[in-house]
């Protein structure tokens, strides 16, 4: 299966998430969750972090650590800057980071609202295309059972 008809599914308690890859938008950071998927690098870890004010609405997890300061071992660059980065509406997905440059590594959020004043700032590489209810009902603790990649034709149809 080509990497572009790829989607990530990300399986919790409450239900499944289904994210549409952007790697035309973020290669580098496509590349890096594929990989972190494929070593089964996400399995059993919690969502750590989500924040519901004015201004910031997001639920973040990817850390083994699980209180936010985790991480692979390495990081990756930024492409927050690329042309063709896709805004921070509701369901991005993007890469957080320590604040630096160049310091995401497996860490990731997604926007539980839009967020235009993260734009240019973090890294966005993809979309949930199915389950944002289930985003919605996430709480800080909650479980990604299993993250796996699979076939973008069992979730969208094509028109």
């Amino acid at each position: 299966m080509e990497e572009k008809e790829q989607v990530a599914v990300i399986t919790t308690d409450k239900g499944k998430i289904v994210i549409e890859l952007y790697p035309d938008s973020a290669p580098a950071t496509v590349d890096n969750f594929r990989k972190l998927i494929q070593k089964k690098f996400y399995d059993w870890l919690t969502f750590h972090r989500r924040v519901d004010k004015p201004g910031l609405n997001i639920i973040q997890g990817g850390d083994p650590d699980g209180d936010g300061t985790g991480g692979p071992g390495y990081t990756i660059i930024d492409e927050h800057t690329n042309p063709n980065q896709v805004p921070h509406q509701r369901g991005a997905i993007a890469m957080a980071n320590t604040g630096n440059p160049n310091s995401a590594g497996s860490q990731f959020y997604i926007c539980l609202k839009a967020q235009p004043f993260l734009d240019g700032r973090y890294t966005t590489f993809g979309q949930v295309i199915q389950g944002m209810e289930v985003v919605d009902l996430l709480r800080v603790g909650d479980e990604m059972k299993k993250v796996r990649l699979e076939a973008k034709s069992k979730y969208v149809t094509s028109e």
